[in-house]
């Protein structure tokens, strides 16, 4: 859901995209898993999409603001 409160918010398969272009081997359909709570993100995969979204890990977790 974070991705969808991004400003711009973008598409998984943006996301994706930038994901993969990071080295991140990662699809859409993950994408949906790790928002919906049927998969668990690693370290890695959060730090890469915290920075994909242009935002802190903690604030992707829900644990504080933006920076």
């Amino acid at each position: 859901m974070a991705r969808k409160r991004a400003k711009p918010p973008i598409t998984q398969a943006d996301l994706t995209a930038r994901l993969q272009i990071k080295g991140l081997r990662i699809d859409r359909a993950t994408i949906s898993k790790i928002e919906t709570g049927y998969r668990e993100v690693t370290d890695v995969e959060a730090a890469a999409i915290s920075e994909a979204l242009g935002v802190s890990i903690s604030w992707l977790f829900g644990e504080g603001g933006k920076g």
